[in-house]
Parts: C-alpha cells; structure tokens; sequence
C-alpha cells in the first residue's frame, strides 16, 4: 500500500511543491492549511506520516503535535516539523513537543525526501506479539530476553527498557528529556546525565556483537536507533 502523507502548512506554495515531488516518489498526499484542516483531513484518511509548519494560523504547528501525541490514534504517527526556526532551542522544543524530526527551512527537495524515507523505515521492523528484531539484534518482551544473532545480552531492567524503547522507534530522534519521560516516566526526578550513563552502559553490552553503532548521538539534540 502506498504511504499517505499529509502536508500541513499555510503556504499554498510550499504545498504544492512538496506534493509535485512527494507524488513522483510514489507518495499520496493530503493537504492543510491549519490545525482545523488537519484534523478534519486525518478524521478522513489516517496518514502514515505528517509533514507540520511550526507557524500555522491560530493554533501553532507545536501545539498541534503536542495534540496528536495525546490522542491514541495519532499519537504513533511520525511528524516532521517544518520551520524556518533553525536555533538549537527550538529544534530541541520541537522534539520535546512529539516532532521525530526537524527540517529547517529553506530545505532541499532531495534531503526532505531522505528524512522521510529514514522516519518511515522505522515501520519496516519485523514485529510479532512478544518479539522485535532489526539487524539480528532481537528482543522479546513477554520473558524480558535479548539476544545479538542468538547470543543472550546480559542487560539490567532499565537498559532493557531504553533499549525496547529505541527498537520500536527506530529512526526517531529522541531528546534525552524524552528519554526519561518515556523510559523512566515522567513522575521520576533524576538528572538528564543519567540517561548519557545508561547509554554508555548499553553502549558497551551492545559493542561485544557490534551493535553499539546501532545508538547513534545526534549533537546538540539526543539520541537515534538506527541499523542504516
């Protein structure tokens, strides 16, 4: 089935633009020019991703995402933000916020493409009841297992956790502020170090098999899982 993506954004312009060269990669697209239009289009055909302008009229690209994170029917469907708000401060509120990625306008055709392509693969992973695997890296959530090509992993209940987390969001960028909300929850007051400690941690069981590469740091911003 093809991926529908929905573009939200109060330029006509833009788009169009981004429709023309989504729709000769094969996408469909749906588009908006507000949060009301969006919500009416996803009511209509739930998209397999959402391309979001930070700066729509009323209410704000941020606070839509923060809207459809809360909703569970939404609230799994990846968001790139789109926004000519390029400091490290908003990129991080827009993580924060539900985005997976953030594009800086002005942005090539050809980058915005492979942004796309990378956040979708995430939905590629072979997932069953109780068990995930990307890269022979396998994780069974029903008896708590990890195993690299076979091997067990000896993880700790906290690296379990952060590493089931970062498999079933592959390809997403994940603030270390999210980390803990996610991982720890948000009832939970310690440092955002502590989640650079557990990395390290889970890092060093990964590295016997060669999957420490798999967590890869994103400067300024977080984290990604990534098998690319």
């Amino acid at each position: 089935m093809t991926d529908n993506i929905l573009i939200v954004d109060d330029e006509p312009a833009i788009r169009q633009m981004l429709a023309f060269a989504l729709a000769g990669e094969g996408y469909r697209c749906a588009e908006a020019g507000s949060a009301d239009e969006a919500g009416s289009a996803i009511a209509a055909d739930l998209p397999e991703l959402i391309l979001l302008d930070w700066m729509l009229p009323g209410v704000s690209g941020l606070d839509l995402a923060r809207r459809l994170r809360r909703d569970p029917k939404t609230q799994d469907i990846p968001i790139i933000m789109l926004t000519a708000r390029g400091e490290e401060t908003d990129k991080v509120r827009g993580l924060d916020n539900g985005a997976d990625d953030y594009v800086t306008k002005p942005f090539s055709t050809k980058e915005l493409l492979a942004r796309i392509k990378a956040v979708l693969r995430r939905s590629q992973l072979q997932t069953t009841a109780n068990t995930i695997e990307i890269g022979g890296l396998k994780l069974d959530t029903e008896t708590h297992r990890v195993t690299a090509r076979g091997v067990p992993l000896d993880l700790s209940p906290t690296e379990f956790r952060l590493l089931q987390f970062f498999i079933t969001n592959a390809e997403r960028v994940f603030t270390r502020s999210r980390l803990l909300d996610q991982v720890w929850g948000d009832q939970v007051y310690i440092e955002e170090r502590t989640v650079d400690v557990h990395i390290r941690r889970l890092r060093k069981v990964l590295s016997e098999h060669g999957y420490d590469t798999f967590i890869q740091t994103v400067r300024s911003v977080g984290y990604r899982f990534s098998a690319q």
